[in-house]
C-alpha cells in the first residue's frame, strides 16, 4: 500500500512540477539580440550581441533558443551552438540552463559573405520541466534594431571596364559651364538678351552707355549610373545569373564613391527593387555628400535581384522628365536596338552616355563615337574666351 502511495505521490508531484514550468516556465524571461554596428561592407566581420536574462526565482532546467537566418551570414564555430545550414538559410539552435535572476550575454563573430539586407526577425525559445514531459513555446519579434546592411563588396575602380576616354580621362575634366548669379566677375557692354537686372548702373553711368554684369562661371556636373536587371532582352522577372547583377551592384557602388570623392553629383538607378519596396525601381537623384554616399551604400545594400519592369521601359522616365546635363553610365549584360535609339535621345538631349558591360565580351559604347553637344571643345570656347578677355 505505501508503495502505491509512493507511485501516486510521485505521479502529483511530477504533474504540479511540470504544469508549474508550462505555465509559468517562460514569464520572466526576457530576450534581446543586436549587431554591434548597423552596416559594413562585404568581407567584413561583426558581432552579433544576444543577451537572456531569467527575472524569477524558479530556475529553468533547460531553455531552448532557435532563429533561422540568412546563409549570407557565417559563423565562426563556439560551443554551445549548432548550426545546419542551407543554400538560402542556417538554423541556429542553442541549449541553455538558467538560475533564479540569472542573465547570460553572448557574442558571436560573424563574417558577411554576402550584400544584402539582413533582418533578424524572429526566435523562438522552448522550456520546460526537468524530464522534459511539459513543454512551453514563446516566439519573439523584433525590429529594425536587429537589421544588418552590408554594403557591396569593395573593388578597385581599375577593376572595372570603363570606357578608356571617360573617367581616367575626359569625365574627370568635363564641365557644364553655366552662368553662376552669385559670382560677379566685372562688367561688360550691354548685349542683346541681357535682362534688366543685370545692368550695373554704376559702370553705366561711368561709361555713358549701357553696362552689365558679367558672371562668372561655376560647373554642374551630374553623373547617373543606371544599373540593366536584365540579362538578356528576353528575360523577364527571375534574374538567371544573378552573380552578374551583384558584380554589377558592386561596379556601381565602386563609381559612385569614386565620383563622389572628386565632388561630382552623382546618382543611382535600376529597374531592380529594395527590400522595402518590393515592387517599385529604384530612382535616387544626384546629390553630393557622405551622407548622400551612405544613402546609395545602403540602397544598394536592400537591392534584391528580380526584375521590376524592361529595361528599355524604365528609360522612358529620363525622357519624360527631360534630364539633360548628365553623364548616364549604364551597367549593362547586352544593347539592344531598342536601348540604342533611347541612348541616342539622351544624347540628343545634351548627356553622356557611357556603357560599361557587365559581360567578359565588350559591348558597343556610344562615348566611343560621340561626345555630348555641351562638353565638347567648341561649347567651352566661349566662356574660354571670355576668361581671357578678362585676364587682359
Amino acid at each position: 500500500m505505501s508503495v502505491h502511495w509512493l507511485l501516486i505521490v510521485t505521479a502529483v508531484v511530477l504533474l504540479l512540477q511540470g504544469k508549474a514550468y508550462q505555465w509559468f516556465g517562460l514569464r520572466g524571461v526576457s530576450y534581446r539580440r543586436h549587431f554591434d554596428v548597423p552596416a559594413c561592407f562585404q568581407g567584413e566581420e561583426v558581432q552579433l550581441v544576444e543577451v537572456i536574462a531569467n527575472r524569477k526565482m524558479m530556475p529553468l532546467p533547460w531553455l531552448r533558443l532557435e532563429s533561422l537566418m540568412q546563409s549570407g551570414l557565417r559563423f565562426h564555430s563556439q560551443s554551445n551552438l549548432d548550426i545546419s545550414s542551407g543554400d538560402l538559410f542556417q538554423n541556429h539552435r542553442s541549449l541553455f540552463s538558467l538560475m533564479p535572476y540569472t542573465q547570460i550575454t553572448r557574442k558571436h563573430r560573424v563574417q558577411c559573405m554576402k550584400r544584402g539586407c539582413y533582418d533578424l526577425q524572429s526566435a523562438a525559445m522552448t522550456c520546460g520541466d526537468l524530464f522534459g514531459l511539459f513543454v512551453s513555446y514563446r516566439t519573439f519579434q523584433f525590429d529594425r534594431q536587429t537589421r544588418l546592411l552590408v554594403y557591396p563588396e569593395r573593388i578597385p575602380l581599375g577593376d572595372i571596364p570603363l570606357p578608356s576616354h571617360s573617367w581616367q580621362g575626359d569625365i574627370s575634366v568635363q564641365r557644364w559651364i553655366v552662368d553662376d548669379p552669385f559670382r560677379i566677375a566685372g562688367v561688360r557692354q550691354y548685349r542683346y538678351g541681357d535682362t534688366m537686372n543685370m545692368i550695373n548702373w554704376s559702370a553705366t553711368a561711368r561709361a555713358g552707355a549701357l553696362q552689365v554684369h558679367r558672371r562668372d562661371f561655376t560647373a554642374d556636373h551630374r553623373i547617373m549610373i543606371v544599373l540593366n536587371f536584365e540579362i538578356t532582352e528576353t528575360m523577364w522577372g527571375a534574374v538567371t545569373i544573378p552573380e552578374r547583377i551583384e558584380k554589377g551592384i558592386a561596379y556601381a557602388a565602386a563609381i559612385a564613391e569614386s565620383c563622389l570623392a572628386r565632388g561630382i553629383d552623382t546618382g543611382f538607378s535600376c529597374n531592380g527593387p529594395v527590400v522595402d519596396r518590393p515592387k517599385q525601381s529604384v530612382r535616387i537623384a544626384p546629390s553630393g555628400g557622405d551622407a548622400h554616399l551612405t544613402d546609395l551604400y545602403e540602397t544598394m545594400a536592400m537591392l534584391r535581384i528580380e526584375c521590376t519592369e524592361r529595361f528599355s521601359e524604365f528609360l522612358e522616365y529620363d525622357f519624360v522628365e527631360g534630364t539633360s546635363n548628365t553623364d548616364f553610365i549604364f551597367l549593362t549584360s547586352f544593347v539592344s536596338d531598342k536601348m540604342e535609339r533611347q541612348f541616342e535621345r539622351l544624347r540628343l538631349n545634351g548627356n553622356a552616355v557611357q556603357i560599361v558591360p557587365l559581360t567578359d565580351d565588350p559591348l558597343p559604347s556610344y562615348a566611343d563615337s560621340v561626345q555630348p553637344a555641351a562638353s565638347n571643345e567648341e561649347s567651352l570656347n566661349p566662356g574660354h574666351d571670355e576668361s581671357e578677355t578678362k585676364g587682359a
